[in-house]
């Protein structure tokens, strides 16, 4: 459905986003995922109309949107901070695309009521936005955004003004709706967490570049490189050196098929555990994680790591212990 080809995009002479491309069927969800800086919002913009571009192609159904201005795109746009008209009651601001649209009254009003029961906000519409919580606000201004039918969907960090609980409640929330609508959707996002659980597809980016697309568990399985994996969060990104198709580690070779020369060995969380045979080391400060415990230990060989121990039984710190690594929970990825 969208295409974006080699686009590129200056801001006073620093390249913002530097040839990208990407394209989103019909029905897929695709996060854009990076940290601040990385493009990903100058992308959505320049999708919807709203960023000049310095080269490249975007095209919605095989229409080239050159020159077309962002009302007449046919697209949903949802900001990070909601930007609901606070003039308008719930009902005016959800009813403001369809008006533009210039459909009859009862059409509107019948649109208007729709989206707010998808939504679960039914019977908010003579509400004030004003006095809505910040999880209803997001609500109406996802409505407002659904209300004229648009062909894909564009959300700029659509959670990202909410507290930690109330973002992991709707973004389940907004994923199941985004399902059953069966809509097209770019959601731009920093939070691997929230890109995990709402998209189809994960495409990452660098300093207006695509570093890595694919699948959630395929991303988190597989980082591209050591950029991805501590983007990710993963606490244990060790340089090591393959050599004749292995890197050295203190378990002992690790087969990879990379070419000789620096790599970065990415360990997943399960990667590690505490066993009674394993390399030895010294236990440091447990730091509590809700479900686990994160424990830091330099190993004897000079390797400080991070092990996760869900049983309960955390060593101390300066306690002694023995760390075993599954190899299959082990990445070799670029540097």
């Amino acid at each position: 459905m969208l295409d974006v080809d080699a686009l590129r995009v200056v801001y006073d002479g620093v390249v913002a986003v530097d040839g990208i491309t990407l394209d989103v069927e019909k029905g897929e969800v695709v996060a854009l995922l990076g940290p601040s800086g990385s493009g990903k919002s100058t992308v959505l913009r320049a999708v919807a109309g709203l960023q000049p571009v310095a080269g490249g192609r975007i095209s919605l159904d095989g229409a080239d949107l050159t020159g077309v201005a962002p009302h007449e795109r046919g697209m949903g746009l949802m900001f990070q901070d909601f930007a609901l008209f606070p003039h308008l009651d719930v009902g005016g601001n959800v009813a403001f695309g369809p008006r533009m649209q210039h459909r009859p009254r009862r059409d509107v009003a019948a649109r208007v009521a729709e989206v707010l029961d998808l939504v679960r906000l039914g019977g908010f519409e003579h509400r004030s936005v004003a006095s809505l919580s910040g999880g209803e606000q997001q609500r109406v201004a996802l409505a407002r955004a659904l209300a004229p039918a648009p062909r894909l969907l564009l959300l700029d960090e659509p959670l990202g003004s909410l507290d930690r609980s109330l973002r992991e409640r709707l973004a389940v929330e907004l994923r199941s709706l985004f399902t059953a609508l069966g809509a097209t959707v770019v959601v731009v996002t920093h939070d691997q967490a929230e890109a995990f659980t709402l998209a189809d597809r994960v495409v990452v980016l660098r300093a207006g570049r695509v570093v890595q697309s694919g699948r959630p568990a395929e991303v988190w399985r597989h980082p591209a490189d050591a950029f991805v994996a501590d983007f990710l969060g993963f606490a244990n990104i060790l340089p090591v050196s393959v050599c004749g198709g292995s890197a050295a580690t203190p378990w002992g070779p690790i087969p990879s098929g990379r070419p000789d020369g620096p790599a970065a060995l990415v360990l997943r969380p399960d990667a590690l555990a505490f066993a009674p045979t394993g390399v030895a080391g010294t236990a440091g400060v447990a730091a509590f994680r809700g479900d686990h415990f994160s424990v830091r230990v330099d190993l004897d060989e000079g390797w400080a790591l991070e092990v996760v121990d869900r049983g309960g039984m955390v060593p101390g710190p300066g306690e002694r212990v023995t760390v075993a690594l599954d190899p299959a929970a082990a990445v070799l990825a670029d540097p």
